[in-house]
Parts: structure tokens; C-alpha cells; sequence
């Protein structure tokens, strides 16, 4: 029993290596020390046991924020969503435990004291590739969550940032878990310190490159934090506050393009009244989070993009002055939230536990056209709502014709929690290996700007209304991430682990 429980303890910890705690080494160190673990059992099960306790300890410490959805704010009742919390965290932690059983499985005989002389550096470099395989395939698998992989701690100031804009989130994971391996299985060896020391001054020198140039001249921007509860947001009486919030802040902010959040008028477009559209739109342009009806009848979570007008319109002869036309350009979301947005098949049961307005949402086509905007034809603007930044793969979808990444989220949904600074934490992340700004506007935090090395020029603090005013710049090229994707780190995850399958094999003909 004290093993697995200094396993869930380890994975606890590496959670302060991320945001909002920020201390990168961590999670490396957590890591490496689990790998310790792993070599002190003589079994693969056992292995992955621990995998297990790590990973449950890791994600209920890191994704605590589930249980605030469930029950804080959807209505759940309390001992429903506290095991519904429990059985996703031990879904996910699935992933550690393969890698552990994996690992075992391939690594050399167990019993080798560590930095002995029959190491081997295919253990070190089988781990890194499992890591990094497993951190992927978590990503993807079931539509994905990716959340807490391990590249993300490694944002500014770490030096493995730099990697960022070569090998993207994976390829980043995949280089700590490799710091991570060395240091456990070899840590008295020169040739582990002379490794580390090569990688985290690579990602130094490649944090210095320039991989994107840019385009047009800056422009204002102003990004809308509106702070509406959620537990107000749906009730028809507080719909006028919601308007007046949003207007207000528009009109107190103006800029050559507003941002509001996802879903920052509980309205369908359609729905709005143009003398709305007029008071966001009155300075510049808008972009706004709102439901787009189909007409079919169904509805997509979707961003609208409204050009204002430059010059006053004459007044008629009432002296009353006419609505401009509105011009409007639209995304729609394209990787939708499974319980949140859409029924996953046979979990219709699930909405009579919890209150989610608007959950039956339909997908966006997956290539959409980036949207013009504040009257510059060199800026081309990619939205992408909520958790949709969390799949970088899809980010780059819409490059090199993006110039701009803008987020809208409401992460109201996840009350005071870890939720706000671990999401702009992954935004980071999408402008770095992007080489592009990312915009953010949420309905209760973290509104941020991010500058193209990932660097955060400016935030509203959270649970606050405000107005974040920014000068925007768009950017052309491509960085390597965005040239080539995940398929280079993919790569060299399945090369790492060639050495270490290729010996059990060379083993098991011997016999």
C-alpha cells in the first residue's frame, strides 16, 4: 500500500507545475521519480498499478474543476457528481498505467541499480516515447482531453518552450518525459547532465527564432469580460443586464474591433435586435459568441463577425438617424464538448442530472474560412471557441490564411477553480507553436492577450467586468508545428521505442 500511495501523492504533486503555481521543473521531477517506482516492482500489472495512482492522484488534483460544473453550477446532485468526477479521473489515469505496463514490458530486467553499468539508454528513451504516445493518444481518443499533458507546464520562462514551435505540445512532453527518464534511471551518469543541459539550451536558442513575420499594420482591440454569472446568464429577467453590461462595455472601450465571449448574448442571432448590433458595432468592428439557428431548426455555438459602419449614417427626416446594414460573417464550432454541447449515444439520462442550457449543439464543418475583419485585408481572423485550443492540430487548419488566433470562452461553467489559468496556460501553448497572437475573451477569465513566443502582454483579473485594451498585430508564415503538425513528434515517439522492441524481440528469439 505505500507504494501506489507515494504514486498518487507524486502525481498530486506535479500539478503545481502548472498554471497557476508555475513551477515547471515539477512535474518532470514527479515523473522521474514514478519511473523510480516503476523499476522497484518485478511485474508489469504492478507497473501499472502505480501508472494508475499516479495518474488518479495527478487529474483529481488537476482537474478538481469537473466536480464545480457538475455540482456547483449544473445542479448535480452532490454524491452523483463526485463519482462521476471520480470515474472520468480514473479514465484518464488509464493512459499512465498503459505507459507503466508498457515501460515494464520493455524496459531491461528489473534489479539493475540505478547508473549502474549494464543501463541501457533504450529504457530512457522507450519511456519518453511512450510518454509522449500515450500524452497523444489521450488527446485524440473519444474526441480528446488533452488537458494536464505534460508540455504544457513547460510555457514561458522554461526553455523547453522552445520546442514548442518545432514539435508542438507532444514533441514537448515527449523531450521532459525524456529529462525525466534520464534523470531517474541515470542520474549519476555525465552523459545525463550533458543531455539536459543540450536540450534546455536548444529550447533557449530556438525561444530567440523568429519563425513568423508580421502582416498589415497593428489595429485596437478591445476584449469584453462581462462577468455574468452562470447561474444568471440563462434567466430571462437578467437578459437586459447581460445586453447593458456588454453594450456599455463597448461603448466606454472603443476600439477598431470588439471581442465578447462565447455565448455573451443568451440569445440567438437572430434573435438580437439590430439596435444592439448597432451599439457594438457603432466604432468598429465586432466579434461576438452567440447561437447560430440553422434552418433545419438546429443550432450551432458560433462567432459572428460584424463590420460597422466608418461614417455616422444621415439622419432621416425625423431626425432619427437609420440602422446601418449589417454585414456579418460566421464560424461555427467545429469540436464540440461530449455532455456539454451534444448527448454522446445512450447518455440521453445524463441531462436529467445536471442543467446545461443549449447542450445539443451541432458540429461546424471542419474548414472554415478565416473571417475579414477591422477593415485591413491583410488581417484574417481564426475563431475558435472554448476548449477547441486544446487541439492544436485543428488550430492549424485554418493557417497560413489566419493571420489572428482569437478564443471565446465562458468558463463560467468552472466557477473560482484551476479551470482559468490552465486553459490560458494552453493558449499559450497554440501561439507558440502557431507563431501567431491569440486573443482571448471569456465571460469571467482569463481575458489575455498572447503574444506569438507565448508571452502574456496583458490580463483582466478574473471574476471581474472590464475591458482589456490591446494593439493587435497579424502575423504570416509558418512555423515548423504549423507546417508539419504532430506527425514529427509522432515519429520520434515510435523511433524511441524501435530500440527497446526490437531487443525483446532480438530476447525472445534467443530462447
Amino acid at each position: 500500500m505505500r507504494l501506489p500511495l507515494q504514486a498518487a501523492l507524486l502525481g498530486a504533486a506535479g500539478v503545481l507545475g502548472f498554471a497557476p503555481f508555475g513551477l515547471f521543473p515539477l512535474p518532470i521531477v514527479s515523473l522521474a521519480l514514478l519511473v523510480r517506482l516503476w523499476r522497484r516492482v518485478e511485474a508489469p500489472r504492478r507497473a501499472a498499478w502505480l501508472g494508475f495512482c499516479w495518474g488518479l492522484g495527478f487529474f483529481l488534483a488537476g482537474v478538481s474543476w469537473v466536480y464545480v460544473s457538475l455540482h456547483d453550477v449544473g445542479g448535480m446532485a452532490a454524491p452523483i457528481a463526485l463519482v462521476a468526477t471520480l470515474l472520468f479521473c480514473a479514465y484518464l489515469a488509464l493512459f499512465p498505467a498503459l505507459v507503466g505496463h508498457a515501460f515494464h514490458r520493455l524496459a531491461s530486467p528489473t534489479g539493475i541499480p540505478f547508473g549502474h553499468a549494464d543501463f541501457s539508454w533504450r529504457d530512457v528513451l522507450s519511456l519518453a516515447g511512450l510518454w509522449a504516445a500515450s500524452e497523444w493518444l489521450r488527446g485524440t481518443l473519444f474526441t480528446g482531453f488533452p488537458w494536464l499533458a505534460l508540455g504544457y507546464a513547460q510555457t514561458p520562462p522554461s526553455p523547453l518552450a522552445g520546442y514548442a514551435a518545432v514539435l508542438g505540445v507532444y514533441g514537448v512532453t515527449g523531450l521532459a518525459a525524456l529529462i525525466a527518464a534520464a534523470l531517474a534511471l541515470a542520474p549519476r551518469r555525465r552523459a545525463t547532465w550533458l543531455l539536459v543541459a543540450a536540450l534546455l539550451a536548444g529550447g533557449a536558442l530556438l525561444r530567440g527564432m523568429d519563425w513568423t513575420q508580421p502582416a498589415g499594420a497593428p489595429f485596437s482591440v478591445s476584449l469584453l469580460q462581462g462577468n455574468i454569472p452562470q447561474s444568471l446568464k440563462w434567466v430571462p429577467e437578467r437578459l437586459p443586464m447581460s445586453i447593458e453590461t456588454y453594450t456599455r462595455l463597448a461603448r466606454d472601450n472603443p476600439a477598431d474591433l470588439v471581442v465578447l465571449p462565447e455565448t455573451a448574448l443568451p440569445l440567438f442571432f437572430d434573435q438580437v435586435p439590430r439596435e444592439v448590433w448597432q451599439a457594438l458595432t457603432v466604432r468598429g468592428d465586432a466579434l461576438v459568441g452567440i447561437a447560430v439557428r440553422h434552418r433545419d431548426g438546429g443550432y450551432v455555438n458560433g462567432a459572428v463577425a460584424l463590420a460597422g459602419a466608418t461614417v455616422p449614417p444621415a439622419p432621416t427626416s425625423g431626425g432619427v438617424p437609420p440602422l446601418p446594414p449589417l454585414q456579418a460573417q460566421s464560424y461555427a464550432k467545429r469540436h464540440l464538448v461530449p455532455f456539454g454541447e451534444y448527448v454522446p449515444p445512450g447518455f440521453a439520462w445524463f441531462f436529467d442530472l445536471v442543467r446545461i442550457p443549449m447542450s445539443n449543439f451541432s458540429a461546424g464543418p471542419p474548414r472554415q474560412p478565416p473571417l475579414a475583419i477591422a477593415g485591413q485585408p491583410d488581417v484574417k481572423i481564426a475563431p475558435n471557441i472554448c476548449y477547441e485550443d486544446l487541439f492544436g492540430a485543428e488550430i492549424l487548419d485554418a493557417l497560413p490564411a489566419a493571420t489572428l488566433l482569437i478564443n471565446l470562452s465562458n468558463t463560467a461553467w468552472f466557477g473560482d477553480s484551476l479551470a482559468q489559468p490552465q486553459h490560458l496556460q494552453i493558449a499559450r501553448l497554440r501561439a507558440l507553436e502557431t507563431g501567431r497572437m491569440m486573443l482571448r475573451a471569456t465571460n469571467t477569465g482569463i481575458t489575455a492577450a498572447i503574444a506569438p513566443d507565448g508571452r502574456v502582454l496583458g490580463a483582466l483579473p478574473p471574476f471581474t467586468a472590464g475591458a482589456l485594451r490591446v494593439e493587435a498585430q497579424g502575423f504570416t508564415g509558418f512555423t515548423p508545428y504549423a507546417r508539419w503538425g504532430d506527425l514529427p513528434a509522432l515519429l520520434l515517439a515510435i523511433c524511441a521505442c524501435l530500440p527497446s522492441l526490437m531487443e525483446v524481440w532480438r530476447r525472445r528469439r534467443s530462447r
